[in-house]
């Protein structure tokens, strides 16, 4: 005679074998959002502080060293910025050596904006297929651990490694290979741990948990800008390793206190990856899904542009410039006013649009406000208008973040395929942020200045919000 096994008032198991189990809610749901939030956290903490701050310094440095040599080594480029503006006003002449280093100036401010939307963009684009193939392949894993957490935990501890390797590159081209190469793999991890999210939560919650993911995205992206600015003050390059540290703890931590079930029991059949290459255009061919993706390649594509340059625009674009210490010092400061808001907007929104059964008009006048934002510092080149641009920023990206991800699984053609879906779905949010930049950057390189960007994140905000528009599955 065989016992029963106890049923846990909180779990739902798996009906098919080597699936996951859902959380009903209780001690199992609640530890798996904190330690979902944490890896999330880590993950984004990684672009917020070296991507946001201490790579574009670090692109900053190589350039100055490639343009500014020699006698002109110890060149102010505050009081040459300032300068530029002056004689462009009419109030002040150049002289012979001010003519010639405002000259290296230019050179190097369109060799810097190119550069690191080069160093962006590649790593960008290297992984927007690694969320989605990831995704695919962990549907397909087994092992004792689950589908997801073999690539939740090698993605978070090898990307931990190839970002200390970024910051041993001594050139340009050595930082794309690397920075490319531990974007890949975080991407891997990212993509594996956002599938967890249709395995494991019942649909009536996920506007919650995804306003708690985007919580978790928010908060590892400010964390991470905050502590950039402050660790390479007194750090410098070695700023890079505390982020990769948190990267692979979380990851694991994650692995390790929300353990699935074993997916060795998984039943699958032969793998034709061919057939699963051809598989990728299947969502695509359904109009939500499809127009959900433009969407978010847009929104995604005006984030990136708009954010790439903060820092050298506190240096080249605001009157009066700020120096680089300074700009370094503010950027945290710019991250915290963003924070209350962004927060408040997340939660309220998560919450309103499970509670009301609508996610379109949440988007669209998040879309819509994203917008409206770049007016401010197109119109008033000032370092206050910046704050005030990211202040606004802040409570559409709370409001887009708490309710995109739930409008994509609402919109998938396939649960059973969530992983290469929702992959796919993740795709669009790195060519947008590939994109972005690699075009805003090429035309400051080509016109000579930063008020294009706000011009072309604008444009690209307002046909996000219209490509939401003909979704008709969810309201």
């Amino acid at each position: 005679m065989t016992t029963a096994q106890p049923v846990h008032p909180h779990l739902a198991e798996p009906s098919v074998p080597g699936t996951s189990m859902t959380y009903l809610g209780g001690p199992p749901f609640r530890r798996y959002l904190l330690v979902y939030i944490l890896a999330m956290a880590g993950i984004t903490a990684v672009y917020g502080g070296i991507g946001a701050v201490i790579l574009p310094l670090q692109v900053q440095d190589i350039e100055f060293a490639h343009y500014f040599t020699g006698p002109d080594a110890t060149a102010n480029l505050q009081q040459l910025t300032n300068l530029k503006a002056q004689i462009a006003a009419g109030t002040a002449t150049a002289t012979a050596q001010q003519q010639h280093q405002l000259a290296l100036l230019a050179s190097y401010e369109a060799a810097r904006a190119s550069s690191l939307s080069i160093v962006t963009a590649v790593g960008s684009i290297a992984t927007m297929f690694v969320q989605s193939i990831a995704g695919l392949l962990s549907d397909r894993t087994r092992s004792r651990w689950g589908r997801r957490a073999p690539w939740i935990a090698g993605g978070a501890v090898l990307g931990a490694a190839l970002v200390i390797g970024a910051r041993y590159s001594p050139g340009i081209g050595l930082l794309i290979a690397t920075w490319a190469l531990a974007q890949l793999s975080i991407n891997a991890a990212q993509g594996a741990l956002g599938t967890t999210v249709p395995d494991r939560i019942p649909h009536h919650k996920l506007g919650t948990v995804s306003a708690l993911s985007g919580i978790g995205t928010l908060f590892g992206a400010l964390l991470g800008s905050v502590a950039a600015g402050t660790l390479f003050g007194a750090m410098g390059l070695d700023a890079y390793f505390p982020f990769a540290l948190a990267l692979a703890v979380t990851g694991l931590l994650f692995v390790l206190v929300a353990r699935d079930r074993s997916s060795t029991g998984l039943q699958l059949p032969a793998a034709n990856w061919l057939g699963l290459l051809k598989s990728y255009v299947i969502p695509l061919r359904s109009p939500d899904f499809r127009w959900v993706w433009v969407a978010s390649v847009t929104m995604m594509f005006s984030y990136g542009a708009s954010n790439a340059f903060s820092l050298y625009m506190m240096q080249s674009y605001i009157q009066p410039a700020l120096s680089t210490a300074e700009a370094t010092r503010l950027i945290p400061a710019m991250s915290l006013t963003v924070l209350p808001g962004t927060l408040i907007a997340m939660l309220v929104t998560g919450r309103l649009s499970d509670r009301i059964g609508r996610r379109k008009p949440f988007v669209i006048g998040a879309s819509a406000l994203f917008a409206v934002s770049m007016l401010v510092p197109l119109l008033w080149p000032t370092l206050a208008s910046l704050f005030i641009q990211n202040v606004i920023a802040g409570l559409a990206a709370g409001c887009y973040l708490a309710v995109d991800r739930a409008l994509l699984i609402d919109v998938l053609p396939d649960k059973q395929a969530a992983g290469r879906d929702l992959g796919l779905g993740s795709m669009s949010f790195s060519f947008g942020q590939a994109i972005g930049p690699v075009v805003a950057g090429q035309l400051v390189a080509l016109t000579g200045g930063y008020g294009v960007v706000w011009v072309l994140s604008l444009l690209a905000a307002i046909a996000a919000a219209a490509a939401i528009m003909p979704v008709k599955k969810i309201r």
